[in-house]
């Protein structure tokens, strides 16, 4: 068990209709997500070719900004939020898209942006199996 489904299992109330797999698969989809896409845009820094990796930094930065958001968000059950809910999960998946179509161009000749479209196709799945999940 991880320490995210630990902390939900935890939470005193009743999560109500949430799918709580899915939601724990999410949120750590989510942080892993923000870590990778730090990771990358910093090795992307430390290339030589750092002027041809412009676009995937400002990617990366701002995947790993709304990934940890979107963690954040979805971490927090009291009270019911779920139009911010919905909107985040639309927003992570469209920032892990980006992402990770950019890096995927740079995959073959950088291994961090490999490692990067992976956590974010990952991360994207996370989020659309628990938005189909919502209903």
């Amino acid at each position: 068990m991880t320490h995210v489904s630990s902390m939900l299992k935890t939470y005193p109330k009743d999560l109500g209709n949430i799918d709580e797999q899915k939601l724990a698969a999410c949120i750590a989809a989510c942080f892993e997500c923000a870590q990778t896409c730090t990771a990358c845009a910093d090795a992307c820094l430390a290339e030589d070719s750092v002027a041809e990796l412009t676009a995937c930094i400002r990617k990366n930065l701002d995947c790993a900004d709304v990934c940890a958001s979107t963690g954040s968000v979805l971490s927090r059950q009291t009270g019911n939020n779920s139009e911010v809910t919905r909107a985040v999960l639309e927003a992570c998946r469209t920032a892990c898209r980006s992402c990770g179509d950019e890096c995927e161009q740079h995959a073959q000749m950088h291994e961090h942006c490999k490692v990067c479209a992976e956590a974010c196709r990952r991360c994207e799945q996370a989020c659309a199996d628990l938005l189909a999940s919502l209903g």
